[in-house]
């Protein structure tokens, strides 16, 4: 099920890249820094989330991150993420982007601990509802250990061309996450 949602979700892309064809992105900004609180639903854990992207020429993108989380049994764990991705322009105001990330998570407990390294996908779309409003979505495939796929929804409200603030819903198969946290856009 989980390969059917993630095959889906590219062979939209796909769709939409043959009806965008090579427009330039008028409205949508890809050069920010942005930092999230987090706050999941096992074991009392939050944290702190810390990303960014940098567009490079034509509609690539680098993308990365950083996610700290504490739980109340005395677990940490650290993800970190690095990797690039694509953009297509569908209208001046609705872009589907899509990336390709490698994923080190470390966790740490008093009993011991742990690291593994994989491979995250996700296909999305990001677009404005309102001049002001920031809607997006993207379905996420990260092959780690044990493989799991999760949906991410969120919005945010722009208050001026250089920073926004929102929130954001993931829904995993092992863990939902609820952040909240502001962008700040270079260009």
């Amino acid at each position: 099920m989980k390969t059917l949602i993630l095959v889906v979700g590219l062979l939209a892309h796909g769709a939409a890249l043959a009806q965008s064809g090579n427009a330039p992105r008028a409205n949508m900004n890809y050069n920010y820094g942005e930092l999230r609180y987090v706050d999941t639903d096992v074991s009392g854990g939050d944290g702190f989330r810390l990303n960014g992207s940098w567009e490079l020429n034509g509609d690539w993108i680098l993308v990365g991150g950083i996610t700290a989380l504490d739980f109340n049994n005395n677990v940490d764990s650290t993800t970190l993420e690095f990797g690039g991705g694509y953009v297509w322009n569908y209208t001046d105001n609705f872009d589907l982007v899509t990336t390709l990330r490698v994923v080190r998570i470390d966790v740490d407990s008093t009993f011991g601990g742990g690291d593994d390294t994989g491979l995250a996908v996700a296909a999305g779309a990001r677009g404005y509802l309102a001049p002001q409003f920031e809607l997006r979505g993207s379905i996420n495939y990260v092959n780690l250990d044990d493989s799991d796929t999760y949906l991410e929804i969120a919005g945010d409200y722009h208050f001026n061309r250089q920073f926004s603030a929102g929130i954001s819903l993931e829904f995993a198969g092992d863990l939902d996450l609820f952040t909240l946290g502001a962008r700040w856009f270079f260009k």
